[in-house]
C-alpha cells in the first residue's frame, strides 16, 4: 500500500511522525537507494527504506506503552553522541524499539512516556491537544506573590517566546526553600527553568509527577512498567481518542 514516508517510519516504531520528517529533511532517509524528500510516498511491503543506512522493518510490530521514572543525568534525546546515558538504556526487557514521548532535560527527573505508536505519541505532544503536565519544583529561596503572578499569567522566556497562562501553587514554604507545583499545558524547551529564571528564581530540583492524568506513582528512579488499561483510558480521554488498539499488532 502506497503511504507517505513519514507515516511508514512512524508506524514502524522507529520514531514519531514529526521526528521522521526531520530525519528526511536531514537526508537520513533513502528509498531503494534514492535520497528521500518530505512528501515522498513508498510501499512498505515492496520498497527498501533505510534510515542512516539501517534498513527499516516496516512490518507488523507490537505496540508498547510504557511509563518510566527518568533519573537525573539521563537524556531523552537520542541525538547527543557525546552522552552515554540515554533513558532507552534503562529498558532491559523491551524488545521493540520505543522512543520518548516529549522530553525532559538532563538535570530533571520524573515521569516520561515511551511508545512505538507514532500516532499516539503525536497526539500527546501536539500543542493543540493541551495535555496537562504537573511538575514539583524546588527553589532555594522564598517566592513572593509578584513572582507567582507573573509566572501564572504567562511570561517571556527568551527569543520572543511567551508562555501560556498556567497554574503555580506553593506546596511547601520554608526559610530558605520553597516547593512549587506547576501545571502547564505546553512543552517549550526547558520551559519551567526559564520561567523561574525570568522572575529571579533558581531551580534546584525539578520533578515531573504527571502527564495527561497519568501519575508517576510508586516508581523509583530508573524503574518502568507498561501502562495499565485504566491509564490508557485516561490518556485517550485527554487526547480525545476512544479507540482500544493498545497492544495489538499492526502493519505499516
Amino acid at each position: 500500500m502506497i503511504t507517505r514516508l513519514q507515516k511508514i517510519i512512524s508506524d514502524s516504531g522507529y520514531c514519531s511522525r514529526r521526528k521522521a520528517e526531520e530525519l528526511i529533511e536531514k537526508n537520513a532517509v533513502r528509498v531503494n537507494g534514492r535520497l528521500a524528500s518530505v512528501g515522498d510516498k513508498a510501499d512498505p511491503d515492496k520498497d527498501i527504506i533505510t534510515v542512516w543506512g539501517e534498513k527499516l522493518d516496516a512490518k507488523s510490530v507490537k505496540l508498547r506503552y510504557i511509563k518510566l521514572y527518568k533519573p537525573r543525568g539521563y537524556l531523552t534525546s537520542m541525538e547527543d553522541a557525546h552522552s552515554d546515558k540515554f533513558i532507552t538504556d534503562l529498558l532491559k526487557d523491551v524488545p521493540e524499539r520505543v522512543y520518548p514521548v516529549g522530553r525532559l532535560d538532563k538535570n530533571s527527573e520524573g515521569i516520561i512516556l515511551l511508545t512505538n505508536d507514532g500516532v499516539f505519541a503525536n497526539d500527546i505532544t501536539h500543542p493543540r491537544k493541551h495535555i496537562a503536565k504537573i511538575y514539583r519544583v524546588t527553589v532555594p529561596s522564598k517566592v513572593n506573590e509578584e513572582q507567582l503572578a507573573r509566572m501564572t499569567a504567562g511570561i517571556e522566556i527568551g527569543e520572543g517566546a511567551v508562555t501560556q497562562p498556567c497554574t503555580v501553587n506553593v506546596l511547601t514554604e520554608e526559610q530558605e526553600r520553597t516547593v512549587l507545583e506547576f501545571i502547564i499545558t505546553e512543552g517549550k524547551n526547558r520551559q519551567i527553568r526559564k520561567m523561574c529564571s525570568a522572575v529571579g528564581l533558581e531551580v534546584s530540583r525539578l520533578k515531573r509527577t504527571s502527564v495527561g492524568g497519568v501519575k508517576l506513582g510508586m516508581l523509583k528512579p530508573g524503574e518502568y512498567r507498561e501502562l495499565t488499561a485504566e491509564e490508557m483510558r485516561t490518556l485517550r480521554a485527554a487526547i480525545g481518542r476512544t479507540d482500544s488498539s493498545r497492544g495489538k499488532n499492526r502493519k505499516g
